[in-house]
């Protein structure tokens, strides 16, 4: 059983930097990725990150403003979002898959954090 604590959310203006962190407890050989909810439109998988940390995804939307990172030693992932755009406000949840290897289909993951509200105004 994998628990995962996401932080880091607030309000910030457009062109901000925020920084998500999701803390992962438990078993934690997993591929570990981060999908938002905006009111009104479809869920995005923006960003996914492998086991290992060696392979990476982004949506692109995100891609050159998103960084994801994981720290093993912490058994933390972390999402560096630069130059925000009002279109990045969503809640933002963290995502673990019990494999090394990450997927952008949100439905291969199985565990889920409690989400953390970005909003970004003009």
């Amino acid at each position: 059983q994998v628990q995962l604590v996401e932080s880091g959310g607030g309000l910030v203006q457009a062109g901000d930097s925020l920084r998500l962190s999701c803390a992962a407890s438990g078993h934690t050989r997993y591929a570990m990725g981060w999908v938002r909810q905006a009111p009104g439109k479809e869920s995005e998988f923006v960003a996914a990150i492998s086991w290992s940390g060696d392979t990476k995804y982004y949506s692109g939307s995100v891609k050159g403003r998103f960084t994801i990172s994981r720290d093993s030693a912490t058994n933390t992932v972390n999402l560096q979002m630069n130059i925000l755009k009002v279109e990045d406000t969503a809640v933002y949840y963290c995502a673990a898959r019990d494999k090394l290897a990450y997927t952008s289909a949100a439905g291969e993951y199985d565990y889920w954090g409690q989400g953390t509200q970005v909003t970004v105004s003009l």
